[in-house]
Protein backbone atom coordinates (compact mmCIF):
# COMPACT_ATOMS: atom_id res chain seq x y z
CA UNK A 1 0.00 0.00 0.00
CA UNK A 2 1.21 3.80 -1.00
CA UNK A 3 5.02 3.63 -0.24
CA UNK A 4 6.81 0.76 1.09
CA UNK A 5 9.19 2.53 2.87
CA UNK A 6 6.72 5.91 3.63
CA UNK A 7 6.08 5.50 7.02
CA UNK A 8 10.24 5.67 7.13
CA UNK A 9 10.51 8.68 5.33
CA UNK A 10 7.74 10.88 6.37
CA UNK A 11 6.44 12.01 8.74
CA UNK A 12 2.27 12.44 10.16
CA UNK A 13 1.13 16.29 9.46
CA UNK A 14 -1.19 18.04 11.41
CA UNK A 15 -3.94 19.84 10.00
CA UNK A 16 -3.74 23.42 9.74
CA UNK A 17 -6.40 25.33 12.16
CA UNK A 18 -6.66 29.17 12.68
CA UNK A 19 -5.41 30.72 15.36
CA UNK A 20 -6.54 29.84 19.10
CA UNK A 21 -7.25 33.33 19.82
CA UNK A 22 -8.75 34.53 16.51
CA UNK A 23 -10.98 31.70 16.29
CA UNK A 24 -12.60 32.72 19.58
CA UNK A 25 -14.74 35.63 18.00
CA UNK A 26 -16.71 33.34 15.43
CA UNK A 27 -18.39 29.82 15.49
CA UNK A 28 -17.42 28.80 12.13
CA UNK A 29 -15.31 25.83 11.32
CA UNK A 30 -11.16 26.76 11.45
CA UNK A 31 -9.75 23.34 10.73
CA UNK A 32 -8.40 22.95 7.16
CA UNK A 33 -8.22 19.34 5.54
CA UNK A 34 -4.49 19.05 3.95
CA UNK A 35 -3.54 19.75 0.74
CA UNK A 36 -3.47 17.06 -2.41
CA UNK A 37 -0.24 16.67 -1.74
CA UNK A 38 -0.36 16.53 1.79
CA UNK A 39 -2.83 13.91 1.71
CA UNK A 40 -0.90 11.93 -0.52
CA UNK A 41 2.23 11.64 1.63
CA UNK A 42 -0.08 10.85 4.96
CA UNK A 43 -1.58 8.02 2.53
CA UNK A 44 2.00 7.09 1.69
CA UNK A 45 2.63 5.98 5.26
CA UNK A 46 0.43 3.42 5.65
CA UNK A 47 2.48 0.39 6.11
CA UNK A 48 0.81 -2.48 4.45
CA UNK A 49 0.74 -4.14 7.70
CA UNK A 50 -0.92 -7.38 6.56
CA UNK A 51 -3.50 -7.09 9.34
CA UNK A 52 -5.20 -3.90 9.61
CA UNK A 53 -5.89 -3.06 13.19
CA UNK A 54 -6.88 0.35 12.05
CA UNK A 55 -9.79 -1.72 10.30
CA UNK A 56 -11.03 -3.41 13.75
CA UNK A 57 -10.66 -0.60 15.42
CA UNK A 58 -12.75 2.07 13.20
CA UNK A 59 -16.80 1.45 14.49
CA UNK A 60 -17.93 1.53 10.65
CA UNK A 61 -14.54 -0.84 10.02
CA UNK A 62 -13.73 1.73 6.91
CA UNK A 63 -11.33 -0.07 4.69
CA UNK A 64 -8.42 2.16 5.81
CA UNK A 65 -5.21 0.22 3.88
CA UNK A 66 -7.36 0.67 0.50
CA UNK A 67 -8.38 3.94 0.56
CA UNK A 68 -4.86 5.43 2.23
CA UNK A 69 -3.35 3.96 -1.37
CA UNK A 70 -6.02 5.49 -3.58
CA UNK A 71 -5.22 9.21 -2.37
CA UNK A 72 -2.05 8.02 -2.72
CA UNK A 73 -2.15 7.19 -6.14
CA UNK A 74 -4.44 10.09 -6.82
CA UNK A 75 -7.33 8.25 -7.37
CA UNK A 76 -9.65 10.30 -5.30
CA UNK A 77 -13.07 8.92 -7.30
CA UNK A 78 -12.09 5.24 -5.88
CA UNK A 79 -11.20 6.67 -2.91
CA UNK A 80 -14.66 7.88 -2.15
CA UNK A 81 -16.12 4.81 -3.27
CA UNK A 82 -14.18 2.87 -1.06
CA UNK A 83 -15.14 5.55 1.77
CA UNK A 84 -18.56 5.63 1.02
CA UNK A 85 -18.45 1.80 1.01
CA UNK A 86 -18.44 1.63 4.81
CA UNK A 87 -19.40 5.16 6.11
CA UNK A 88 -22.16 7.12 5.39
CA UNK A 89 -21.35 10.31 6.53
CA UNK A 90 -17.61 10.68 6.40
CA UNK A 91 -18.00 14.52 6.57
CA UNK A 92 -19.36 13.77 9.96
CA UNK A 93 -16.74 11.36 11.89
CA UNK A 94 -14.20 13.10 9.81
CA UNK A 95 -14.67 15.80 11.74
CA UNK A 96 -15.61 15.45 15.11
CA UNK A 97 -14.68 11.19 15.57
CA UNK A 98 -11.90 10.52 18.36
CA UNK A 99 -10.64 8.37 15.30
CA UNK A 100 -10.11 5.24 17.45
CA UNK A 101 -8.83 3.51 14.21
CA UNK A 102 -5.86 5.68 15.03
CA UNK A 103 -5.05 4.25 18.30
CA UNK A 104 -5.22 0.82 16.47
CA UNK A 105 -2.68 1.58 13.62
CA UNK A 106 0.44 -0.69 14.13
CA UNK A 107 2.73 2.25 14.10
CA UNK A 108 1.16 3.64 17.23
CA UNK A 109 2.89 0.74 19.09
CA UNK A 110 6.22 3.00 18.56
CA UNK A 111 5.60 5.97 16.58
CA UNK A 112 2.86 8.78 15.40
CA UNK A 113 -0.23 6.86 13.63
CA UNK A 114 -0.92 7.20 10.42
CA UNK A 115 -3.61 10.33 9.78
CA UNK A 116 -6.24 8.05 8.82
CA UNK A 117 -9.24 11.02 10.44
CA UNK A 118 -6.73 14.22 8.35
CA UNK A 119 -7.08 11.29 4.99
CA UNK A 120 -11.18 10.84 5.60
CA UNK A 121 -11.73 14.49 5.99
CA UNK A 122 -9.99 15.20 2.73
CA UNK A 123 -11.40 12.95 0.90
CA UNK A 124 -15.32 13.85 1.47
CA UNK A 125 -14.55 17.45 1.21
CA UNK A 126 -13.07 16.74 -2.08
CA UNK A 127 -15.46 14.36 -3.24
CA UNK A 128 -18.57 17.42 -2.34
CA UNK A 129 -16.61 20.15 -4.03
CA UNK A 130 -15.92 18.15 -7.21
CA UNK A 131 -19.74 17.15 -7.42
CA UNK A 132 -19.18 13.33 -6.91
CA UNK A 133 -21.44 12.62 -4.26
CA UNK A 134 -25.04 12.31 -5.78
CA UNK A 135 -28.40 10.78 -4.84
CA UNK A 136 -28.27 6.94 -5.22
CA UNK A 137 -32.44 6.48 -5.63
CA UNK A 138 -33.20 2.65 -5.17
CA UNK A 139 -33.64 0.84 -8.97
CA UNK A 140 -37.07 0.05 -7.55
CA UNK A 141 -39.74 0.31 -5.12
CA UNK A 142 -40.82 -2.47 -2.70
CA UNK A 143 -43.85 -1.43 -1.15
CA UNK A 144 -42.97 -1.19 2.33
CA UNK A 145 -43.21 1.60 4.98
CA UNK A 146 -40.51 1.96 7.54
CA UNK A 147 -41.03 4.76 10.64
CA UNK A 148 -37.68 5.91 11.76
CA UNK A 149 -37.88 7.85 14.80
CA UNK A 150 -35.26 10.12 15.67
CA UNK A 151 -32.94 12.02 13.07
CA UNK A 152 -29.53 11.98 14.77
CA UNK A 153 -26.84 10.04 13.37
CA UNK A 154 -28.15 6.64 13.75
CA UNK A 155 -31.32 7.42 12.30
CA UNK A 156 -30.13 9.42 9.45
CA UNK A 157 -27.65 6.16 8.58
CA UNK A 158 -30.60 3.94 8.87
CA UNK A 159 -33.23 6.03 6.95
CA UNK A 160 -30.81 6.41 3.84
CA UNK A 161 -29.91 2.45 3.49
CA UNK A 162 -33.19 1.22 3.69
CA UNK A 163 -34.30 3.97 1.04
CA UNK A 164 -31.77 2.71 -1.05
CA UNK A 165 -33.29 -0.92 -0.53
CA UNK A 166 -36.70 0.36 -1.99
CA UNK A 167 -38.29 1.53 1.27
CA UNK A 168 -40.91 3.97 1.71
CA UNK A 169 -39.08 5.76 5.12
CA UNK A 170 -40.09 8.24 6.80
CA UNK A 171 -38.17 9.88 9.63
CA UNK A 172 -40.11 11.41 12.53
CA UNK A 173 -38.19 14.35 14.84
CA UNK A 174 -39.43 15.85 17.22
CA UNK A 175 -37.54 19.47 16.93
CA UNK A 176 -38.22 22.26 14.20
CA UNK A 177 -34.76 20.83 12.16
CA UNK A 178 -33.67 17.59 11.38
CA UNK A 179 -30.17 16.19 12.72
CA UNK A 180 -30.38 15.32 16.07
CA UNK A 181 -27.24 15.43 18.52
CA UNK A 182 -25.40 16.67 15.06
CA UNK A 183 -27.82 19.80 15.02
CA UNK A 184 -28.34 20.62 18.15
CA UNK A 185 -25.54 18.99 20.34
CA UNK A 186 -22.14 19.64 18.51
CA UNK A 187 -21.04 23.15 18.22
CA UNK A 188 -20.90 25.16 14.72
CA UNK A 189 -17.03 25.43 15.79
CA UNK A 190 -16.61 21.80 15.26
CA UNK A 191 -18.94 20.76 12.85
CA UNK A 192 -20.89 23.53 10.73
CA UNK A 193 -24.69 23.18 9.87
CA UNK A 194 -24.60 23.35 6.33
CA UNK A 195 -22.79 19.53 6.32
CA UNK A 196 -25.72 18.42 7.34
CA UNK A 197 -28.58 20.45 5.05
CA UNK A 198 -26.80 19.15 2.07
CA UNK A 199 -27.19 15.63 3.03
CA UNK A 200 -30.52 15.59 3.49
CA UNK A 201 -30.85 17.65 0.59
CA UNK A 202 -29.47 14.21 -1.01
CA UNK A 203 -31.40 11.63 1.16
CA UNK A 204 -35.01 13.44 0.32
CA UNK A 205 -33.50 12.89 -3.30
CA UNK A 206 -33.52 9.33 -2.34
CA UNK A 207 -36.83 9.33 -1.31
CA UNK A 208 -36.70 9.82 2.58
CA UNK A 209 -39.39 12.30 4.27
CA UNK A 210 -38.44 13.70 7.35
CA UNK A 211 -41.38 15.12 9.72
CA UNK A 212 -40.23 17.57 11.68
CA UNK A 213 -41.82 18.92 15.03
CA UNK A 214 -43.55 15.59 15.34
CA UNK A 215 -42.91 13.59 18.78
CA UNK A 216 -43.95 10.12 19.09
CA UNK A 217 -44.82 9.16 22.49
CA UNK A 218 -45.03 11.63 25.43
CA UNK A 219 -42.24 14.17 25.87
CA UNK A 220 -41.02 14.01 29.89
CA UNK A 221 -42.48 17.45 31.80
CA UNK A 222 -40.40 20.28 30.96
CA UNK A 223 -38.28 18.16 27.68
CA UNK A 224 -38.91 18.27 24.03
CA UNK A 225 -40.32 20.66 21.84
CA UNK A 226 -43.50 22.42 22.67
CA UNK A 227 -44.93 23.24 19.25
CA UNK A 228 -44.23 19.34 17.80
CA UNK A 229 -46.97 17.75 17.16
CA UNK A 230 -47.87 14.28 19.30
CA UNK A 231 -47.98 10.82 17.57
CA UNK A 232 -49.58 7.63 19.06
CA UNK A 233 -46.65 5.15 19.06
CA UNK A 234 -49.53 2.13 18.20
CA UNK A 235 -50.77 4.27 15.28
CA UNK A 236 -47.16 4.30 13.76
CA UNK A 237 -46.69 0.77 14.22
CA UNK A 238 -50.46 -0.02 12.76
CA UNK A 239 -49.45 2.01 10.05
CA UNK A 240 -45.99 1.13 9.44
CA UNK A 241 -44.35 -2.13 8.05
CA UNK A 242 -41.44 -1.62 10.63
CA UNK A 243 -40.55 0.24 12.84
CA UNK A 244 -36.85 1.96 14.10
CA UNK A 245 -36.55 3.70 17.44
CA UNK A 246 -33.15 5.50 17.09
CA UNK A 247 -33.25 8.55 19.49
CA UNK A 248 -30.49 9.71 21.62
CA UNK A 249 -29.51 9.38 25.27
CA UNK A 250 -30.93 12.28 26.67
CA UNK A 251 -31.64 11.68 29.87
CA UNK A 252 -28.53 13.50 31.43
CA UNK A 253 -27.14 12.52 34.69
CA UNK A 254 -27.69 15.10 37.58
CA UNK A 255 -25.79 15.85 40.84
CA UNK A 256 -28.09 16.09 43.16
CA UNK A 257 -25.85 18.11 46.02
CA UNK A 258 -27.37 21.16 47.97
CA UNK A 259 -27.96 24.17 45.82
CA UNK A 260 -28.55 21.94 42.97
CA UNK A 261 -32.01 24.46 42.67
CA UNK A 262 -30.09 27.46 42.76
CA UNK A 263 -30.52 29.58 39.47
CA UNK A 264 -27.33 29.26 37.21
CA UNK A 265 -26.50 25.11 37.27
CA UNK A 266 -27.85 23.97 34.10
CA UNK A 267 -27.37 20.67 32.41
CA UNK A 268 -24.83 21.37 29.68
CA UNK A 269 -27.60 20.37 26.99
CA UNK A 270 -29.88 23.16 28.68
CA UNK A 271 -26.59 25.58 27.15
CA UNK A 272 -25.63 24.14 23.87
CA UNK A 273 -28.51 24.06 21.92
CA UNK A 274 -29.39 27.27 22.41
CA UNK A 275 -25.80 29.05 20.92
CA UNK A 276 -27.03 26.42 17.76
CA UNK A 277 -30.09 28.06 17.22
CA UNK A 278 -28.64 31.43 17.41
CA UNK A 279 -25.93 30.66 15.39
CA UNK A 280 -28.93 29.13 12.79
CA UNK A 281 -30.86 32.71 12.71
CA UNK A 282 -33.19 31.53 15.60
CA UNK A 283 -34.99 34.84 17.12
CA UNK A 284 -36.18 34.54 20.63
CA UNK A 285 -33.82 31.95 22.14
CA UNK A 286 -33.92 31.77 25.36
CA UNK A 287 -30.92 34.02 27.27
CA UNK A 288 -28.19 31.63 28.75
CA UNK A 289 -25.36 33.56 28.30
CA UNK A 290 -21.23 32.67 29.96
CA UNK A 291 -20.84 36.24 28.77
CA UNK A 292 -18.83 38.22 32.02
CA UNK A 293 -19.18 34.83 34.36
CA UNK A 294 -16.85 32.57 36.31
CA UNK A 295 -18.19 29.57 34.73
CA UNK A 296 -16.97 25.86 35.92
CA UNK A 297 -18.09 22.77 33.96
CA UNK A 298 -18.81 19.60 35.80
CA UNK A 299 -17.15 16.55 33.40
CA UNK A 300 -14.45 16.42 31.65
CA UNK A 301 -15.57 14.79 28.27
CA UNK A 302 -16.58 15.96 24.74
CA UNK A 303 -19.74 17.41 26.32
CA UNK A 304 -17.65 19.34 28.80
CA UNK A 305 -14.93 20.47 26.20
CA UNK A 306 -18.00 21.54 24.25
CA UNK A 307 -19.17 24.08 26.69
CA UNK A 308 -15.38 25.39 27.24
CA UNK A 309 -15.32 26.58 23.59
CA UNK A 310 -18.87 27.69 23.52
CA UNK A 311 -18.08 29.52 26.74
CA UNK A 312 -15.26 31.32 25.48
CA UNK A 313 -16.84 32.78 22.58
CA UNK A 314 -19.49 34.21 24.86
CA UNK A 315 -16.87 36.21 26.41
CA UNK A 316 -16.68 34.03 30.11
CA UNK A 317 -14.70 36.01 32.62
CA UNK A 318 -13.24 32.41 33.45
CA UNK A 319 -13.79 29.05 32.08
CA UNK A 320 -12.68 26.20 34.95
CA UNK A 321 -13.42 22.51 34.18
CA UNK A 322 -13.83 19.82 36.76
CA UNK A 323 -13.01 16.02 36.66
CA UNK A 324 -13.64 13.72 39.25
CA UNK A 325 -11.82 10.80 37.64
CA UNK A 326 -7.51 11.15 38.31
CA UNK A 327 -5.62 12.89 36.13
CA UNK A 328 -4.87 10.27 33.06
CA UNK A 329 -1.00 10.02 32.03
CA UNK A 330 -0.05 12.24 28.93
CA UNK A 331 1.58 9.35 26.80
CA UNK A 332 3.64 9.47 23.51
CA UNK A 333 2.42 5.91 22.31
CA UNK A 334 -0.28 3.31 22.68
CA UNK A 335 0.45 1.56 25.61
CA UNK A 336 -2.66 -0.48 25.57
CA UNK A 337 -2.10 -1.39 21.50
CA UNK A 338 -4.57 -1.58 19.53
CA UNK A 339 -7.13 -0.60 21.98
CA UNK A 340 -8.81 2.80 23.32
CA UNK A 341 -5.77 3.72 25.97
CA UNK A 342 -7.08 6.06 28.58
CA UNK A 343 -4.48 8.90 27.74
CA UNK A 344 -4.79 13.15 28.73
CA UNK A 345 -7.14 14.38 25.67
CA UNK A 346 -6.12 17.84 25.33
CA UNK A 347 -9.40 19.49 22.80
CA UNK A 348 -8.77 22.74 20.74
CA UNK A 349 -11.44 24.41 22.97
CA UNK A 350 -8.55 23.48 26.07
CA UNK A 351 -6.25 25.13 24.06
CA UNK A 352 -8.09 28.19 23.68
CA UNK A 353 -7.95 29.24 27.56
CA UNK A 354 -9.37 26.77 30.81
CA UNK A 355 -8.68 26.07 33.61
CA UNK A 356 -8.46 22.24 34.00
CA UNK A 357 -8.43 20.16 37.65
CA UNK A 358 -9.04 16.11 38.23
CA UNK A 359 -9.97 14.16 40.98
CA UNK A 360 -12.46 17.40 42.17
CA UNK A 361 -15.73 16.12 43.63
CA UNK A 362 -18.82 18.70 44.14
CA UNK A 363 -20.23 18.98 47.96
CA UNK A 364 -22.50 21.98 47.47
CA UNK A 365 -23.47 24.94 45.26
CA UNK A 366 -23.94 28.44 47.16
CA UNK A 367 -26.05 30.87 46.19
CA UNK A 368 -27.38 34.41 47.13
CA UNK A 369 -31.15 35.95 46.34
CA UNK A 370 -31.42 32.09 44.61
CA UNK A 371 -28.10 32.23 42.09
CA UNK A 372 -25.47 30.49 42.33
CA UNK A 373 -22.38 32.73 43.22
CA UNK A 374 -19.81 29.45 43.93
CA UNK A 375 -19.24 25.82 43.81
CA UNK A 376 -17.77 24.04 46.97
CA UNK A 377 -15.78 21.36 46.18
CA UNK A 378 -13.31 18.47 47.85
CA UNK A 379 -10.13 17.16 46.48
CA UNK A 380 -10.29 13.25 46.07
CA UNK A 381 -7.97 10.05 46.19
CA UNK A 382 -8.25 7.52 44.38
CA UNK A 383 -7.04 4.03 45.57
CA UNK A 384 -7.72 0.33 44.19
CA UNK A 385 -10.40 1.79 42.19
CA UNK A 386 -12.41 3.51 45.26
CA UNK A 387 -12.51 6.62 45.84
CA UNK A 388 -12.42 8.37 49.55
CA UNK A 389 -12.31 12.63 50.18
CA UNK A 390 -8.94 14.46 51.13
CA UNK A 391 -9.27 15.35 54.50
CA UNK A 392 -9.00 19.42 55.01
CA UNK A 393 -8.95 19.63 51.17
CA UNK A 394 -12.69 21.40 50.73
CA UNK A 395 -12.24 24.84 48.50
CA UNK A 396 -14.42 27.36 47.10
CA UNK A 397 -14.35 28.91 43.45
CA UNK A 398 -16.45 31.56 41.64
CA UNK A 399 -18.95 30.02 39.81
CA UNK A 400 -21.86 32.54 38.63
CA UNK A 401 -22.69 29.28 35.87
CA UNK A 402 -22.39 26.01 36.43
CA UNK A 403 -22.71 23.53 33.53
CA UNK A 404 -23.43 19.80 34.29
CA UNK A 405 -21.56 17.65 31.42
CA UNK A 406 -20.98 14.07 33.02
CA UNK A 407 -22.67 12.21 30.57
CA UNK A 408 -26.10 10.60 29.98
CA UNK A 409 -27.80 8.06 31.57
CA UNK A 410 -30.22 6.34 28.90
CA UNK A 411 -32.58 7.35 26.61
CA UNK A 412 -35.69 9.03 27.52
CA UNK A 413 -38.15 6.77 29.42
CA UNK A 414 -40.83 7.81 28.19
CA UNK A 415 -40.48 6.77 24.34
CA UNK A 416 -39.52 3.26 25.40
CA UNK A 417 -42.54 3.04 27.30
CA UNK A 418 -45.17 4.50 25.03
CA UNK A 419 -43.84 1.62 22.33
CA UNK A 420 -43.59 -0.79 25.49
CA UNK A 421 -40.09 -1.83 24.29
CA UNK A 422 -38.47 -4.04 27.51
CA UNK A 423 -35.41 -2.67 28.53
CA UNK A 424 -31.74 -3.56 29.55
CA UNK A 425 -30.63 -2.90 33.03
CA UNK A 426 -28.84 0.54 32.42
CA UNK A 427 -32.70 1.61 30.85
CA UNK A 428 -31.57 1.02 26.88
CA UNK A 429 -34.03 -1.05 24.84
CA UNK A 430 -32.91 -4.31 25.12
CA UNK A 431 -32.13 -5.70 21.64
CA UNK A 432 -29.02 -7.82 20.65
CA UNK A 433 -26.79 -7.36 17.68
CA UNK A 434 -26.08 -11.05 16.59
CA UNK A 435 -28.04 -14.22 15.86
CA UNK A 436 -31.88 -13.98 14.51
CA UNK A 437 -33.83 -10.83 15.10
CA UNK A 438 -30.75 -8.79 15.59
CA UNK A 439 -32.01 -4.99 16.16
CA UNK A 440 -35.53 -6.17 17.20
CA UNK A 441 -37.20 -5.34 20.35
CA UNK A 442 -39.63 -7.22 22.23
CA UNK A 443 -42.60 -5.69 20.28
CA UNK A 444 -43.10 -6.76 16.93
CA UNK A 445 -41.30 -5.21 14.12
CA UNK A 446 -39.64 -2.45 16.71
CA UNK A 447 -36.17 -2.19 16.09
CA UNK A 448 -33.70 0.01 18.45
CA UNK A 449 -30.56 1.39 16.96
CA UNK A 450 -27.63 3.53 18.53
CA UNK A 451 -28.35 5.70 21.76
CA UNK A 452 -31.69 4.21 22.41
CA UNK A 453 -29.64 0.73 22.36
CA UNK A 454 -26.06 1.01 23.34
CA UNK A 455 -26.60 4.57 25.62
CA UNK A 456 -24.23 7.58 25.08
CA UNK A 457 -21.62 6.91 22.59
CA UNK A 458 -19.53 8.08 19.45
CA UNK A 459 -21.01 9.62 16.25
CA UNK A 460 -19.23 6.55 14.58
CA UNK A 461 -21.23 3.72 16.26
CA UNK A 462 -24.22 5.61 15.68
CA UNK A 463 -23.74 5.10 11.89
CA UNK A 464 -22.58 1.75 12.66
CA UNK A 465 -25.96 0.83 14.22
CA UNK A 466 -28.01 2.44 11.84
CA UNK A 467 -26.33 0.69 9.16
CA UNK A 468 -27.12 -2.41 10.80
CA UNK A 469 -29.93 -2.20 12.01
CA UNK A 470 -31.28 -0.69 8.11
CA UNK A 471 -30.00 -4.56 7.28
CA UNK A 472 -32.12 -6.23 10.10
CA UNK A 473 -35.29 -4.71 8.87
CA UNK A 474 -34.66 -5.35 5.33
CA UNK A 475 -34.00 -8.56 5.94
CA UNK A 476 -37.44 -9.05 8.45
CA UNK A 477 -39.59 -6.97 5.37
CA UNK A 478 -38.04 -9.07 2.55
CA UNK A 479 -36.42 -11.96 3.44
CA UNK A 480 -32.94 -11.30 2.08
CA UNK A 481 -31.05 -8.22 2.07
CA UNK A 482 -28.20 -6.77 0.05
CA UNK A 483 -27.33 -4.25 2.49
CA UNK A 484 -23.89 -4.13 3.85
CA UNK A 485 -23.82 -5.25 7.47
Amino acid sequence: MGKITGFLEYQRLKEASEDSQSRKRHYHEFVRHLSDDEVKLQGGRCMDCGIPFCMSGCPVNNIIPDFNDLVWKQDWRNAIETLHSTNNFPEFTGRVCPAPCEEACTLRINSDAVGIKSIEHAIIDKAWEQGWVRPVPAARQTGKRVAVVGSGPAGLACAQQLARAGHAVVVFEKNDRVGGLLRYGIPDFKMEKSLIDRRLEQMRAEGVVFRTNHMVGRAPCGAGNAAATSLDPTTIVDEFDAVVLAGGAEQARDLPVPGRELDGVHFAMDFLPLQNRRVAGDAGVRELWAKGKHVVIIGGGDTGSDCVGTSNRHGARSVTQFELLPMPPDVDRNPVWPYWPQRLRTSSSHEEGCERDWSIGTSAFIGEHGKVKALRAVRLEWKDGRMSEVPGSEFDIPADLVLLAMGFVSPVQSMLEAFGVARDARGNANATTDGDGCYSTSVPKVYAAGDMRRGQSLVVWAIREGRQCARAVDEFLMGTSELPR
